[in-house]
């Protein structure tokens, strides 16, 4: 493990003596709250995932109360990486989130593979994949005479617009947005609790009830179900931008996850309930069927411009959230140092605004998005994993960190067990998709000599 920098004033590590201070040059504006980090957790999760994703579990499991376990079981792991998050937002309130979590706990070396994961695997490909997705529903709603790839790289470029203007503009942007994710998702489920009838269930695939087969089964359907649960932690990426970020980021965190969840099993309990189980592993479209059930062609109607702006919505945080960490790079000496330029006028880091919106444009132009989709999961939890192990590693060391004022309830056995389902998400996408997981790992370790480059370079400008 390495030394423990002291954060200076701005919640910045400094990586030495010759760097220009803080006041030389214009710094990240502290304007957010904590509605918008509360917001901000929610924008991260809730993407079009939600809409489409029990499909996928129910064609995995095939029983009602498989399905909702399933749910709730990524529900309660979500709101344990919440619990974690918040007590590091709490010793670590300053730039670059996990980022800085990483690197304070154990080496520079595993932050910037995290941020290079980040941005070759993890953000980018999401992104751009959630960016044709948008394209798709906005073009079927509106019949503009322009393909998908051409609004996907219009949304993208007007997302990187408004962060652009700072983090007060994006923010409220992506406020708005997820304001109207909650609406429309209120309308799913109650169209399925109040307005849509009982359909007789489609049979279901046959089964082996209980036994290893329905552990391995339940073990593949949490794949798709983490996936939708994934992207508390981006909100941590801009707690130097936050007011009062010990405070306002672990209460975003708490409030944030334990509303996608409340969101998350109704959802799922109004699809089984209209479609039951095995009608919904038969239906990819769960969300429309849903709606249409209810209030037929209008109705799905309106659950497409509800899944437009959630996709929007994603967007929007992604593009809020994510640059900070190449940013943060960059301030460490690890990256091109012009991404971590901030514009004086705005406060914002706008290089690294353009550079996650260029390559989440380049890659969904080229239309890689899926594959790289393919290559996330085990990556992003092998982050997980090791971000959760931090606590421990801030723990043992000294009385400062042990001043926090967030600490994990039932720590060291709720750290521990969060960790361990961390590891077993990763061992079971191992074991279902080796080839795709093995391409992720790769990509991910493809960094360390591009790390032990950049760092080479720092030390001989006299940065590190």
């Amino acid at each position: 493990m390495t030394a423990d920098p002291a954060p200076d004033s701005a919640g910045v590590s400094p990586v030495a003596a010759s760097e220009p201070a803080p006041s030389a040059r214009p710094t990240l504006a502290r304007k957010l709250g904590a509605f918008d980090a509360t917001m901000i957790v929610m924008g991260g999760i809730v993407g079009s995932g939600i809409f489409v994703n029990p499909h996928v579990v129910a064609e995995r499991v095939h029983t009602p109360v498989l399905i909702v376990a399933a749910w709730v079981a990524g529900g309660l792991i979500a709101l344990a990486g919440a619990f974690v998050y918040a007590e590091l937002a709490a010793r670590r309130p300053g730039l670059g989130g996990q980022y800085a979590y990483l690197r304070d706990a154990y080496h520079p070396a595993v932050a910037f593979l995290y941020g290079w994961a980040l941005l070759l695997v993890i953000q980018t490909g999401g992104m751009a994949a959630v960016a044709v997705t948008f394209a798709r529903y906005f073009v079927e709603l509106t019949h503009v005479p322009l393909g998908e790839r051409a609004v996907a790289a219009a949304v993208l470029a007007l997302l990187v617009a408004v962060n652009c203007l700072g983090v007060r503009a994006g923010s409220s942007v992506q406020n708005a947005l997820m304001v109207l994710k909650i609406v429309a998702i209120a309308a799913l489920v109650a169209a399925g609790l109040f307005f849509a009838g009982r359909a007789a269930d489609v049979p279901a695939p046959a089964a082996a009830a209980g036994g290893p087969d329905t552990l391995l089964s339940f073990a593949a359907a949490m794949t798709p179900v983490m996936f939708a649960y994934g992207g508390w932690q981006t909100a941590s990426f801009v707690a130097a931008e936050m007011r009062d970020p010990r405070r306002d980021l672990a209460r975003g965190l708490l409030l944030g996850v334990l509303g996608v969840i409340a969101m998350y099993v109704l959802v799922n309990v109004a699809c089984v309930r209209v479609l039951g189980a095995g009608g919904l592993a038969a239906t990819p479209a769960p969300a429309s069927a849903v709606m249409r059930a209810a209030f037929g062609a209008r109705g799905a109607a309106l659950i497409a411009v509800g899944i437009a702006i959630s996709t929007c919505g994603f967007l929007s945080q992604s593009m809020l959230t994510a640059p900070r960490v190449y940013f943060a790079m960059a301030r460490d000496g690890l990256f091109f140092r012009g991404v971590a330029y901030v514009d004086p006028r705005t406060r914002a880091p706008v290089v690294a605004v353009a550079l996650q919106g260029a390559l989440a444009l380049v890659i969904a132009l080229t239309g890689r998005y899926e594959q790289i989709l393919n290559y996330v999961v085990s990556v992003d939890f092998i982050f997980f994993g090791l971000t959760a192990g931090a606590v421990f590693a801030f723990r043992h060391r000294g009385a400062r960190d042990d001043s926090s004022s967030w600490r994990v309830p039932g720590h060291p056995v709720t750290t521990a067990l969060f960790i361990a389902a961390c590891a077993l998400i990763v061992a079971a996408t191992l074991y279902r998709y080796p080839a795709n997981s093995a391409v992720g790992i790769g990509i991910m370790l493809a960094g360390l000599p591009v790390y032990l480059l950049w760092s080479r370079a720092a030390r001989g400008r006299g940065e590190a």
